[in-house]
């Protein structure tokens, strides 16, 4: 995962102002590798159905990566011949790497890319985008496995793709549809905070964007598609497939252990007035409640386990103690990931030190209630020292949660965007865009030989 350059958290979601008639709303990116038979029909049947249909501005980009055929000198004479149309090469193959610089350079606001063979249907491209330029979803992508979805395709294929889908949701938790459906759309200030973090160049690549805008809490809009398989596509299922298994590893790998910033892919709320009557509340509380009593039973139960065990080899105290310790530390641990959302090594100790203390105040209060009790009845019965100590428990956990929210966890999140987020879209990025973007030339019309390529 890329986590050296982040650009900074996302700006309110707006409704895309009507653009002039020369400005570009939406950039349909076209990454082609040896296409040359296909590419010149796919982008004037894409280019006829836009004019058409599409009630902004466009334009249609061809990404060219590592063709060895005339695939370039294809997409050259169409830029030249049609207005709407550029094109781009790239020394290197991959459609992570080719869709990765040609919406890292991009002005249009909506970013989308679909496959040269147009196995997907075009009526389902406004229904795609809508609801970026509306404001309302950051990304959008076509599904195949849909209810209302109409595909056509071989056993083999059918039974790969929803196998691949199912493993991202059992490894993963991924909740979106169809992964690897070549027809996706983003965001231009979405994708220029995400891309940073996507490693994969490959196939790969908007499965690893998927996941990451999923996990940030980002919203992912599914349009029902009809798609038809292409006989003479050249993809490599197998090693594709293979290769889709070491990214599903990666990326699970590194959110386990935290090393992705995805905390700080914040979006505030939009622009519905009673949003700006809430500088007052503090973010996240209810969710935080929520995950505080869920880990504070958790480990109660674990606690009192502990103590049951402990109890038949030493003393009330001493159990307890031990118990106690041992399970604090993995309460502190629990809510550091799950209710405060802290990810990652940094700072562990230091909440570990300070959990000891909250510990201590734990201790004093149910030591002290076996105290109260042992003075009260000699002998007491092992149910009733447990009742005793479930009361005293119940007593600690809201100044113990209090002691977490405002003295462990200060304020964890206040990096945060405040209401109201008054921020227009693409403001926050610029100036932050990847230095380490795949150097690209685009054609332009007068171009004097098409099939230059220095």
């Amino acid at each position: 995962m890329r986590t050296d350059s982040f650009p900074g958290t996302l700006p309110a979601r707006e409704h895309l102002p009507a653009a002039d008639a020369g400005t570009p709303v939406l950039d349909v990116v076209i990454p082609v590798h040896n296409e040359e038979k296909d590419l010149q029909p796919c982008v004037r049947r894409l280019h006829a159905h836009l004019t058409r249909t599409f009630p902004y501005a466009f334009r249609i980009t061809i990404a060219d990566n590592a063709s060895t055929d005339a695939t370039w000198l294809v997409a050259a004479r169409l830029a030249r011949e049609i207005p709407e149309v550029g094109a781009h090469h790239l020394p290197e193959k991959g459609r992570g790497r080719a869709l990765r610089a040609v919406w890292s350079a991009s002005d249009a606001p909506v970013l989308a890319y679909m496959d040269a063979d147009l196995s997907t249907d075009l009526n389902a491209l406004l229904p795609l985008v809508a609801p970026l330029i509306s404001g309302h979803s950051d990304l959008a992508i076509g599904s195949r496995l849909s209810r209302t979805s109409r595909v056509v395709r071989g056993p083999r294929r059918e039974v790969i793709s929803r196998a691949y889908n199912l493993i991202l949701r059992g490894s993963l938790r991924a909740r979106f549809s169809d992964a690897q459906c070549g027809f996706k759309a983003i965001r231009r200030d979405v994708a220029r905070v995400l891309l940073p973090l996507v490693e994969d160049t490959g196939w790969f690549f908007d499965t690893e964007l998927l996941v990451l805008a999923e996990r940030a809490g980002l919203r992912i809009h599914e349009v029902p598609v009809d798609w038809v398989d292409d006989p003479d596509s050249t993809v490599r299922i197998v090693r594709t497939a293979l290769e889709d298994l070491r990214g599903v590893w990666r990326i699970g790998r590194a959110l386990a252990t935290g090393s992705l910033p995805l905390d700080r892919l914040t979006r505030p709320f939009g622009d519905d007035p009673r949003d700006r009557e809430l500088t007052g509340v503090p973010g996240g509380l209810a969710r935080r409640l929520v995950g505080f009593c869920v880990v504070g039973a958790a480990s109660t139960l674990f606690y009192l386990l502990l103590y049951s065990l402990g109890r038949r080899f030493c003393g009330a105290q001493t159990a307890n103690a031990l118990a106690l310790l041992v399970s604090a530390m993995a309460n502190t641990a629990a809510n550091r990931r799950f209710t405060f959302g802290v990810r990652g090594r940094r700072g562990a100790v230091r909440h570990q030190a300070q959990g000891l203390v909250v510990l201590g105040i734990g201790l004093a209060l149910t030591s002290g209630s076996l105290a109260a009790l042992d003075a009260a009845a000699d002998s007491p019965a092992h149910s009733t020292e447990l009742a005793v100590l479930v009361a005293a428990n119940l007593a600690a956990t809201v100044l113990r949660f209090l002691l977490l929210r405002a003295w462990v966890f200060p304020d964890h999140g206040a990096h945060r965007q405040p209401y109201p987020a008054q921020v227009r879209a693409g403001d926050a990025a610029d100036g932050h865009r990847e230095d380490a973007a795949p150097r690209t030339r685009p054609a332009r019309p007068h171009d004097s030989t098409p099939g230059d390529t220095r």
